[in-house]
């Protein structure tokens, strides 16, 4: 059976451990990697170094950051009525993506898995309640994903500040535009009559 030489078999094995990469995409990655003038390797490389050295969370809103607070945290223009809290630090560029929301984020860096071992602790939600209470917020915007996990993580964050004097709204879920309504599962369609607008003329 054909393999490849042990360095190249190496490579390709560590970029299969990226999210979405088979092993054809990590040869095609590999020989591509293994084409590059050596100067733009040592950049990839250099780029990867920093990355690890240089990123960490933010004190305030564990959003990711080289400064500490973060950009976010400590920009005068935000609203510090509106905290939107998502899993993960991509979800907040996401939502910074659409140019809608201009309030601020709290960032739970996972969702509630037992079978992953993720629990309260591990979200440390003692320290979204603790910023809910010492803060302004008029608002709480849960923005998990709409998945077991994300739903779970939300009724949780529910029970914990029902007692405090905030709104808690919850993204809308349902179809996505251009969607054809005979494609969609239960559960979306469940969710798009739940959270239906009224139309005014």
């Amino acid at each position: 059976m054909f393999e490849y030489a042990r360095p190249l078999h190496e490579l390709i094995e560590q970029l299969r451990k990226f999210p979405g990469i088979g092993l054809k995409s990590a040869q095609r990655m590999a020989f591509y990697l293994l084409g590059l003038p050596a100067e733009e390797v040592d950049r990839l490389v250099q780029a990867i170094n920093e990355v690890k050295s240089k990123i960490f969370y933010c004190s305030i809103c564990n959003n990711i950051t080289d400064v500490d607070p973060c950009l976010l945290c400590t920009d005068p223009r935000r609203n510090d009525e509106q905290l939107c809290v998502v899993e993960e630090p991509f979800n907040v560029a996401s939502i910074e993506k659409t140019g809608v929301y201009s309030g601020r984020y709290h960032v739970l860096l996972g969702s509630l898995s037992p079978m992953k071992g993720i629990g309260p602790d591990e979200l440390r939600l003692e320290k979204l309640v603790s910023r809910l209470k010492n803060g302004n917020f008029q608002e709480v915007i849960i923005a998990t994903n709409p998945t077991m996990e994300g739903e779970a993580t939300a009724s949780l964050i529910c029970q914990l500040l029902k007692d405090l004097p905030v709104r808690i709204t919850r993204l809308a879920m349902g179809l996505p535009v251009g969607a054809d309504l005979d494609y969609a599962d239960q559960l979306t369609i469940r969710k798009a009559l739940e959270g239906r607008t009224e139309l005014k003329s």
